[in-house]
């Protein structure tokens, strides 16, 4: 619920930041200008920011999508880089005490019931006890590895849209292109002034294009310099936890509740005198 209202709010403060203008605009009355400059000039008619967004064309629609999505991803990759997220201090402080009283049944357990990228990786260490450092090491890594990448994989989407965001862009002004130059084919060239208005019109999704981008690309090498540093600083605990690990007082023990496949072979458990030849 917490974490749904902070995308709700980031997502309010963006659509604000692009209305505020809007707002602004329409409510913001023209300067005076005088009786004989009136007289002398027509009045210029300055377009609004929405006015400017349906000039893009139906590109824009992809485009505001885009815009949502980075917003939401940029807030939801804040959160899911933040030490309280993948390292709460609480665990933190719990599987150190449990650590020390050599409680690791008590550990595991509450790793299990209490989830976080930390948590997972300690479980798993200490689910593999039994079967030796090596073994408990390359676990830890694998799920490392896990937990790197679900961070990363919603953080990557931000690079996604910083690559399509121009090019949805730059098709909707491609487009736009064609129909100006049709135009301006059937009908001639007598009013210059209106093929530059239609060109400057379809840049418009060009433009919005790019305002996208360029956050998202930002975003994205943050997110992820962020999500490399949290990983970091999980492994640097893990190795604080289990360093100096009597692996040896724990050969053959089997700690947590996942149930083991591997069985011994079944021509060991069969019946004695059974001499039934193996062929591998």
């Amino acid at each position: 619920m917490k974490t749904r209202r902070l995308h709700l709010l980031a997502l309010s403060f963006a659509l604000t930041v692009l209305l505020a203008p809007v707002a602004l605009h329409a409510q913001t009355p023209p300067p005076a200008a005088p009786a004989a400059d009136a007289a002398a000039a027509p009045a210029v008619h300055k377009k609004t920011l929405w006015e400017m967004i349906m000039e893009g064309g139906w590109v824009m629609i992809p485009i505001a999508a885009a815009s949502i999505f980075t917003v939401y991803l940029i807030g939801d990759g804040v959160i899911r880089t933040s030490r309280n997220r993948t390292i709460p201090p609480d665990q933190e402080a719990a599987l150190k005490d449990l650590f020390r009283q050599g409680d690791y049944v008590g550990a595991y357990n509450y790793c299990k019931a209490n989830p976080s990228p930390l948590s997972n990786v300690v479980r798993v260490g200490v689910s593999l006890l039994g079967d030796g450092k090596a073994i408990a090491e390359e676990g830890m890594f694998a799920e490392l590895g896990k937990e790197n990448s679900k961070i990363q994989t919603w953080i990557s989407y931000l690079s996604v849209i910083g690559v399509c965001a121009p090019m949805i862009g730059l098709l909707g002004t491609v487009t736009g292109m064609i129909k100006a130059f049709a135009t301006l084919g059937s009908s001639g060239i007598g009013d210059p002034s209106s093929l530059a208005a239609a060109i400057g019109e379809v840049l418009v999704a060009t433009a919005s294009g790019l305002i996208i981008a360029i956050p998202a690309f930002g975003a994205f090498y943050y997110l992820r310099n962020r999500a490399a540093g949290a990983l970091h600083d999980i492994q640097d605990i893990v190795a604080s936890l289990f360093r100096k690990m009597p692996y040896e007082a724990f050969a053959g023990a089997h700690i947590g509740d996942e149930e083991l496949y591997a069985a011994d072979p079944n021509w060991l458990t069969s019946a004695e005198g059974d001499s039934e030849q193996i062929v591998a």
